[in-house]
């Protein structure tokens, strides 16, 4: 996300200017829009003239409008947009103030998002937009032959940082030269989207990940190009640099890393491995008895209670966010594009680790 201007008061009002670099940001971008926003950004809308005929003509014009958020935010992954939904609240020739109209937020297209409150929540997730890599806990590399995605699962998201493609030809017969050449033109590129994206300073490991053996293959190479051109970054970390067994290379199997016993052990102290506890409790009436008593020490809350269109409610979750915080528990926000917060979304988006076991939490009423 390039953020191009800033001018608001923490927990006050204003506006932030942004542009949407790559698909990942338009998930942000959903993150951060509520109900009761504004949003503003060029837009076409069809209008009608007066013909010279007497008539009227329909003619498509580019115009600037301002929508005050009112039906909430579609996402359209798959075409990469975003749709919000609101009512005119700028003078415009064309455009009444009060016109439904629906704002299309597209990548490498400016917009402008106001607020009247940018609490502790959007300004996280505003920070996450801005460098999506500072909070990844991990770096996957999902792989096979002739395909490869990079993708750091971070502290709200996975964001697919590369995907490479090359064509490889069969491996059998006369065609073997060439198979070999462009395996290895397409484990050097995979090895320069390595270093270009994976910073062994934020992530706490590195899984390389495959079906068969072109995991293995791929582990070789970089190694042997590390020597040969002194990659530091590489040597140095070698020991946090893992193999795990997928089924694909396409990034469905993800959640098959994660699950496979060696990386669970890596990065078990990381944001992706610590949903699973023995003294949990789950739903937002056993979570706010539990952190009354202070026993709160992990809070782990889906992105969608931020985006409820109840102003009180969502000023409830983020109160509680901050509450923990400041009693010395940590918090972790999921969104529905994590592979670890799917299960969390089923089961009220709320939970919490424990500090000490509470049983009589289950004789109270959800």
């Amino acid at each position: 996300m390039r953020i191009v201007r800033k001018d608001f008061v923490r927990n006050g009002p204003g506006s932030v200017k942004m542009v949407p670099v790559d698909s990942d940001d338009l998930w942000y971008v959903y993150n951060l829009i509520a109900p009761g926003d504004s949003i503003m950004a060029v837009t076409i809308r069809k209008v009608l003239r007066e013909a010279a005929n007497g008539g009227r003509d329909a003619e498509r014009v580019k115009l600037k409008l301002e929508i005050k958020v009112e039906d909430g935010v579609d996402y359209d992954k798959e075409g990469a947009v975003l749709r919000v939904r609101g009512k005119n609240i700028l003078e415009n020739e064309h455009v009444k103030i009060g016109a439904f109209h629906t704002l299309e937020i597209e990548l490498q297209r400016p917009f402008v998002l106001r607020k009247d409150v940018w609490d502790s929540y959007a300004l996280e997730v505003l920070q996450q937009a801005s460098d999506p890599g500072a909070s990844a806990d991990l770096a996957v590399v999902l792989m096979q032959e002739g395909l490869a995605h990079i993708l750091l699962v971070g502290r709200s998201m996975t964001v697919t940082r590369s995907r490479i493609e090359a064509s490889i030809p069969r491996k059998h017969g006369p065609a073997i030269a060439g198979y070999e050449r462009a395996l290895n033109k397409f484990f050097d590129n995979v090895l320069q989207a390595f270093l270009r994206i994976i910073d062994f300073n934020v992530v706490r490991c590195a899984v390389i990940a495959s079906p068969g053996f072109t995991k293995d293959q791929f582990h070789r190479h970089l190694f042997l190009e590390a020597e040969r051109k002194q990659l530091r970054p590489i040597i140095e970390n070698k020991s946090r640099i893992i193999l795990a067994h997928t089924s694909s290379g396409y990034k469905h199997s993800l959640k098959e890393v994660l699950d496979a016993p060696n990386v669970m052990s890596m990065i078990k102290d990381t944001k992706a491995a610590q949903e699973d506890s023995a003294r949990a409790c789950y739903g937002a009436k056993h979570v706010e008895v539990a952190h009354e008593r202070l026993a709160v020490q992990t809070l782990l809350i889906t992105d969608s209670l931020f985006r409820n269109a109840d102003i009180p409610t969502r000023k409830k979750f983020v109160n509680l966010v901050n509450s923990v915080k400041d009693s010395g528990g940590s918090v972790h926000v999921f969104s529905s594009m994590h592979v670890s917060g799917e299960q969390l979304e089923q089961i009220s988006g709320i939970a919490a680790i424990l500090r000490f076991p509470l049983p009589d939490l289950e004789d109270i009423e959800m």
